[in-house]
Parts: structure tokens; C-alpha cells; sequence
């Protein structure tokens, strides 16, 4: 497992803030822009997972199996 892959996505995301700063700056030289872009793009997508992840256990929390929202409770004669 990569150093990466064991962030929070708050660590991540803080992470690919900063990077994106520095390339942003502009003193880097031309080989440590391309390691702050490569570093910056696994952030990225650790980050797309993370929400992913996120999304789908919201997902299942709030989705009855029949695909209707949990805690409604259909009202008879409406």
C-alpha cells in the first residue's frame, strides 16, 4: 500500500491544495514540476476514490432494497 493510499481525503485533498500552489508559483524546475504533476494527479484520484467510496455508502445507507429511500412510509388514501 502507498503512503498515498492510507490518506484521509482531507489529508489528500490539503496535500493537492499545496501542490497545486507550488506548481502554481512557478519556481520549481522543469523536473520538479513534472514530480509535483505526477504526485499531484495520484492525489487526485485518490481523492475521486475516496469520494466514490463516500457516495456509495451514503448511498446504501439511504436506499431500501427495493431502491426506494429508507424512512418513508407510504401514506394510504392520499
Amino acid at each position: 500500500m502507498t503512503e498515498i493510499e492510507t490518506m484521509s481525503f482531507e489529508e489528500a485533498m490539503k496535500e493537492l491544495e499545496a501542490t497545486v500552489g507550488k506548481l502554481e508559483h512557478g519556481d520549481a524546475t522543469l523536473e520538479d514540476s513534472i514530480k509535483l504533476y505526477e504526485r499531484g494527479a495520484l492525489l487526485r484520484a485518490h481523492c475521486e476514490k475516496r469520494l466514490r467510496e463516500a457516495e456509495e455508502r451514503v448511498e446504501k445507507i439511504t436506499l431500501a432494497a427495493n431502491g426506494q429511500p429508507n424512512g418513508t412510509v407510504p401514506v394510504e388514501g392520499l
